[in-house]
């Protein structure tokens, strides 16, 4: 898949594509009925289908000061695009030229002369442009008059009802439910980032963990996770996979301040210092407690690890996410 930052002096070969508009935040089945539709929509031989994204989030732009869980970074989002089976991604930076554009501009400097789009495909509640003035209705407008085609897609809702978001992916991962975020999103939710060196407390107890912080923001219920852990190639593509106990957490037995994600890698002996890994989060084992001492701790690992590799021997199994295009296709590149 082609990753580009900016609409200006695109390459021919790019231009044309039918593009998904819209931030995909966590890349959940709804979004996936956005992207599904821009795939339909180039159906020409050698038509590219892409999405557009904006990054940083807007509302990091307009409230920095406010927290804000971004269920993906840039990174795994592009990978889960790219897994998806998209051509293409153009990732705006969401900065004051972008936030001062006129809903106008939009279309015919950055769609239109920069992209030369031939399709677009939305969600019903997109807007765009300086002070969200251009909506759906516009948007169908400037196809009109521009000669690109428009698709909105309504809500897609989950048993009939409730709406599935990103919103709902992140209550339900604050909430400790993995397995329901996944079931929103159609794939394991997961993080990425470079391994760190810790204090080698894990070591010296015969569980080493591959330690990463979490992205800004980035807010899961503190505890201990089955997960499984992507090990990448030098582009940053995932092409082995390690079941594993991880703690995300401030480490209170030894007067820890700053959240971590600590995974240790079943089976595995290997230096990750400086490699980036991918965690997926399968199930919530428990919360986060302070330990009297070292071994009573060393007692507690032992029983959350034989606890998780049952878990994951089930998930191998029947893993629900296989019921979901997104996670087949995940499973399917990750087998080759």
């Amino acid at each position: 898949m082609e990753n580009l930052r900016d609409y200006r002096n695109v390459p021919a070969a790019l231009k044309g594509a039918s593009l998904a508009l819209g931030n995909f935040d966590g890349v959940h089945r709804g979004h996936q009925v956005v992207l599904q539709a821009a795939m339909d929509a180039a159906k020409q031989p050698g038509a590219l289908a892409g999405a557009m994204v904006f990054e940083p989030h807007p509302r990091r732009f307009f409230h920095p000061e406010l927290p804000f869980f971004d269920l993906t970074t840039l990174e795994v989002k592009q990978h889960l695009l790219a897994d998806f089976g998209l051509d293409l991604t153009i990732a705006l930076p969401f900065n004051d030229e972008l936030a001062d554009m006129s809903a106008d501009q939009f279309i015919e400097d950055v769609l239109v002369a920069g992209l030369g789009v031939s399709h677009i495909v939305t969600g019903y509640d997109f807007a765009y442009g300086k002070g969200r003035s251009g909506n759906i209705e516009t948007l169908r407008q400037a196809g009109e008059k521009h000669g690109f085609g428009v698709t909105i897609i309504r809500p897609v809702t989950e048993g009939g009802h409730e709406v599935i978001s990103s919103s709902g992916v992140r209550a339900a991962l604050r909430a400790g439910k993995p397995r329901e975020a996944a079931q929103l999103l159609g794939h394991w939710w997961s993080v990425a980032g470079k391994v760190k060196k810790g204090h080698g407390r894990g070591k010296s107890m015969g569980y080493p963990t591959a330690n990463i912080h979490l992205h800004e923001g980035c807010e899961p219920k503190m505890g201990i996770y089955a997960v499984r852990v992507f090990l990448g190639d030098e582009q940053g593509r995932a092409f082995r996979r390690i079941d594993g106990a991880a703690y995300f957490g401030a480490s209170p037995t030894f007067g820890g301040l700053e959240p971590l994600l600590e995974p240790f890698l079943f089976d595995f002996d290997g230096d990750l210092y400086g490699h980036r890994i991918e965690v997926e989060f399968i199930e919530y084992l428990r919360g986060d407690a302070r330990f009297d001492s070292a071994e009573d701790l060393k007692r507690q690992i032992e029983n959350d690890c034989a606890r998780t590799r049952k878990v994951l021997a089930r998930l191998d199994k029947n893993d629900p996410m296989l019921l979901y295009p997104l996670g087949r296709r995940r499973e399917r590149l990750l087998r080759g």
